[in-house]
């Protein structure tokens, strides 16, 4: 009989739904939670990052993050070559990230910030879609519900209002297209996530995040020459732009893919949807911003699904 390699055994394994009692799972949850923390950060820098337009941030961030991930992929000595036939699927991936962060920012245009963020953190309904489609990773019936109060809980949280109004008098749709657009934003995340979890027995983690953000600043380059050079670059403004590609994305979207390797795309799509509640958190702290009774109301119930889809 012919040997398989670990690799293959190791593929052919069955593949855990739930947390249960596996050690790599509670593993995979502390990094999606640690995860949070860093993405909680991000609007506290990018208040700080004025002058800096939204797609020069994004594109600083991915390149940023790409290279803290290059060294620590160089310090690790992990292997950080990629096959040229995996190249064609990789720039998939960059694109798919690429496209995450226009369509939020373009979003912001047209809609609120609170339709925006209520809408993009439906992700966990996609994620759970193609998880079952394409990775064919079902969850028991019973857990759709408490996906469904999670989702309804960080609506509240983002102050979500259910009624439509034109954001300019001559554009009565313009807020439809800017939910519209988040709602993209919305399908990419859940892409990039099943993306993570689908690539975790061909690539080491550091190879892997090194080539999405790396290609997706590719993707943002020309569209950031575009809006580049129109401002001053104050050193303040520079910091933050540093902190935001080291924290929550280098950091931040680095643990988040580690915890895709270990958890159901759902579990750790979910818990990253607490980046409003350690937002708010934040806010508190360091802003002196007070959240809404609508606010903490949405971060109990967010925290209820959560807990009721992970048990």
């Amino acid at each position: 009989m012919q040997s398989r390699s670990p690799h293959e055994i190791e593929a052919d394994a069955p593949v855990p739904t739930g947390l249960g009692t596996e050690g790599r799972s509670w593993q995979g949850l502390f990094y999606a939670c640690l995860a949070v923390f860093f993405f909680s950060t991000s609007p506290v820098f990018i208040r700080l990052a004025t002058p800096f337009t939204s797609v020069e941030i994004a594109f600083w961030r991915l390149a940023i993050a790409a290279l803290l991930v290059l060294l620590l992929g160089l310090v690790t000595r992990q292997s950080l070559l990629l096959s040229p036939r995996d190249l064609p699927r990789f720039l998939l991936y960059g694109l798919v990230t690429a496209l995450h962060f226009i369509f939020y920012i373009a979003s912001l245009s047209f809609t609120t910030i609170a339709h925006s963020l209520a809408i993009v953190y439906t992700s966990p309904i996609f994620v759970t879609l193609f998880s079952a489609l394409v990775l064919r990773e079902a969850l028991p019936m019973r857990k759709y519900i408490g996906i469904a109060v999670a989702v309804i809980g960080v609506a509240f949280m983002a102050g979500f209002e259910p009624h439509y109004t034109a954001c300019q008098p001559q554009e009565g749709h313009c807020m439809l297209l800017g939910d519209s657009l988040a709602l993209l934003s919305a399908i990419c995340y859940g892409i990039y996530s099943i993306a993570g979890r689908g690539e975790r027995d061909r690539h080491p983690l550091f190879r892997y995040t090194f080539y999405v953000y790396g290609l997706a600043a590719l993707w943002l380059l020309p569209v950031m020459l575009y809006f580049a050079f129109g401002h001053s670059y104050p050193l303040p403004a520079l910091g933050a732009v540093i902190a935001l590609g080291v924290l929550p994305l280098g950091l931040g979207h680095t643990l988040y893919n580690a915890s895709l390797r270990t958890l159901h795309a759902t579990y750790a799509n979910l818990i990253a949807t607490q980046e409003v509640t350690g937002g708010i958190l934040l806010g508190i702290l360091w802003l002196h911003e007070i959240p809404s009774l609508t606010a903490i109301i949405g971060v109990i119930v967010t925290l209820a699904g959560i807990i009721s889809v992970l048990l």
